[in-house]
């Protein structure tokens, strides 16, 4: 029974790394760097509310910003938006490039890649398109970049207008659960990766590692551009700010499409890290505990500790550290996400491949390989 308690002991790390973490101070910009910014923007399709989540762009506070596009040649959805854009903000510079003009597995990264080529600027901040900010985006993302130490900054991201019960049951699964394992790591071993929805670094930073075509065959383009980054010596620097992704779970079936998706690529590649969730998976080993032993006294003990010290977890990340005080409504849902993830770790090490817009991959040595491909 002694192993049952394991995660107990990850999970009071967790609550640690989080209480120290938060507790930080936070930077305030330098008003006096201020270097100028081109934001890479990937499209495949048009995300919900596009337009709001654009037009926060256009209205940094920020003196010298560009914004570059990447579309598919044959997508009518975005121009639309773009065109609107460009009459709403005339004074925002953007400009838009069709296709990647690249074969690659990752049409994602290969967009970047050409991006980041043809950027005007130095600093470049990489942005997912369902991405909404403040007006002082900008100037948080760009700021640890003054000390030269620093390679690359990300910060967390929280979800809005949450509809579905999938958009309530991801968004406690990202603050009781993801975040718990990205903080832990700040803790044990510095940020090693990047978070998607938004990262700020330099062309020569990704230059050192060869830059977005190194990768554009590669699945978990975020992991390792922060990773790449790390392994050149620079610090990964994960901020005290939250940009905004509209939700858009539509239903249970979307929620475990994208986690299957999102657990396999991660077990190719961090496979020992994958298999160490065992460990921190508190639910399962405390229904386990309670199964061997079928007391009130074992009950109570594991499974209230359990949820007691998830309770704990969930608000210092949520409610304390990242300021959403509505969580506390959806934390009866800890335990229905618990069992979800588990679930899917499970099933994950039946897979073999992944579904990724639309299309079929397998992961071998770490590329994207299309089933197609590895038929012929």
């Amino acid at each position: 029974m002694g192993v049952a308690a394991i995660p107990f002991i990850y999970y009071l790390l967790a609550i640690y790394s989080s209480w120290k973490y938060f507790g930080q101070p936070e930077m305030a910009p330098d008003p006096g760097f201020t270097p100028p910014v081109s934001i890479l923007k990937p499209f495949r399709g048009l995300d919900p509310d596009a337009y709001e989540n654009l037009a926060s762009f256009c209205r940094q506070d920020y003196p010298e910003y560009e914004m570059i596009f990447c579309v598919d040649p044959d997508d009518d959805t975005v121009l639309p938006v773009v065109e609107t854009l460009q009459h709403d903000f005339p004074k925002c510079e953007i400009r838009v490039l069709y296709g990647s003009g690249r074969i690659a597995s990752n049409d994602k990264v290969a967009k970047l890649a050409r991006m980041a080529a043809e950027a005007r600027y130095e600093t470049v901040v990489i942005s997912d398109s369902d991405v909404r900010v403040e007006p002082d985006y900008l100037r948080a993302m760009t700021a640890p970049l003054r000390d030269e130490r620093i390679g690359a900054v990300t910060c967390f991201y929280v979800h809005t207008d949450l509809k579905t019960f999938a958009d309530r049951l991801q968004t406690i699964g990202m603050m009781s659960d993801f975040y718990a394992g990205v903080l832990v790591a700040w803790q044990l071993d510095g940020i090693k990766f990047a978070l998607g929805p938004s990262i700020a670094t330099t062309r020569a930073r990704l230059a050192g590692f060869g830059g977005y075509a190194a990768i554009e065959n590669s699945p978990g383009d975020d992991l390792l551009v922060g990773r790449l980054i790390a392994e050149q010596g620079y610090e990964v620097r994960l901020l005290r700010y939250a940009v905004t992704t509209v939700s858009d779970y539509a239903s249970m079936s979307d929620l475990l499409h994208k986690r299957m998706r999102w657990i396999v690529v991660m077990r190719h590649m961090r496979p020992w890290g994958h298999f160490g969730l065992l460990l921190t998976q508190g639910l399962p080993w405390s229904l386990a505990a309670v199964a061997l032993h079928p007391t009130a006294a074992v009950a109570i003990g594991y499974l209230g500790t359990y949820f007691a010290l998830r309770m704990a977890m969930t608000w210092l990340i949520g409610v304390r550290g990242l300021r959403r005080p509505g969580l506390w409504v959806e934390m009866i849902l800890i335990p229905v996400w618990d069992a979800v993830a588990f679930s899917i770790w499970l099933v994950s090490f039946l897979r073999t491949s992944i579904r990724w817009r639309g299309a079929d991959y397998y992961i071998r040595e770490g590329q994207l390989v299309a089933k197609e491909e590895s038929s012929q």
